[in-house]
């Protein structure tokens, strides 16, 4: 996974997962106790709530459903790539993203279930921007592939084979970056509540900036190289 990721990637997956981390606690703490970033387990409860029979539930959890894939759909028709590429408009989805968590704040506050739906919508749009390169999946609003890869390692190990380091120290690091965003998420709604989530809008924003002028000081260092061949023929 990790052997041919560019540096800017590890950054950005790893800080994405903070993000997501932070966010999906939030959820969780708030009103309707309801986790946004992942989907296996709001797909179960929506079949034990069919089950029951408990229809307001079950209208609930259909709409993080479909607000999590309409975020992936979104995310889908900005990007209309699944190669992870430099060159791609991943700074616009980011600053779409910051402003759905900056939206969400004031509707949480009122206890609203349209917060945990847009939260849902921005972690929707982040884990699909996060997509393939080189054959590797790489995702950062849930865990379980990161985890797969570590065991798999651990397999390896004890089979004396050779470990894949740099794929497992990328799964480590998302880990700790999910695990971290939680920690602090936690934290931050003790101390502020909602506003919590003013925290991962404004490094979502960061973060799309700092793509945005890593791609510009990129463009420039390939400018020379392109002038050189151009003189060369």
């Amino acid at each position: 996974m990790g052997a041919q990721l560019p540096r800017w990637v590890w950054i950005g997956a790893i800080s994405l997962a903070c993000i997501a981390g932070m966010v999906n606690v939030v959820g969780y703490l708030g009103f309707e106790h309801q986790a946004v970033s992942h989907l296996t387990g709001t797909t179960s409860l929506l079949g034990a709530a069919l089950a029951a029979g408990d229809w307001r539930s079950v209208r609930q959890l259909w709409s993080v459903l479909i607000a999590f894939c309409l975020g992936a759909t979104l995310s889908g028709l900005i990007i209309q790539d699944s190669t992870l590429r430099l060159g791609r408009r991943y700074g616009v989805v980011l600053a779409l993203e910051s402003l759905l968590l900056a939206a969400a704040v004031p509707l949480f506050a009122r206890q609203q279930m349209f917060g945990a739906l847009l939260a849902a919508t921005a972690c929707g749009l982040q884990n699909a921007m996060v997509t393939t390169y080189s054959g590797a999946v790489v995702r950062t609003t849930h865990l379980s592939g990161m985890f797969t890869d570590l065991g798999i390692g651990l397999g390896h190990l004890v089979r004396g084979m050779p470990l894949p380091m740099r794929r497992l120290t990328l799964s480590g690091l998302i880990i700790s970056g999910f695990l971290g965003g939680g920690i602090l998420g936690a934290w931050l709604f003790t101390h502020l509540r909602y506003q919590a989530l003013l925290i991962p809008s404004a490094l979502t924003g960061l973060t799309g900036v700092g793509y945005v002028a890593y791609r510009h000081a990129w463009l420039l260092r390939q400018r020379p190289r392109e002038d050189g061949r151009e003189s060369a023929e």
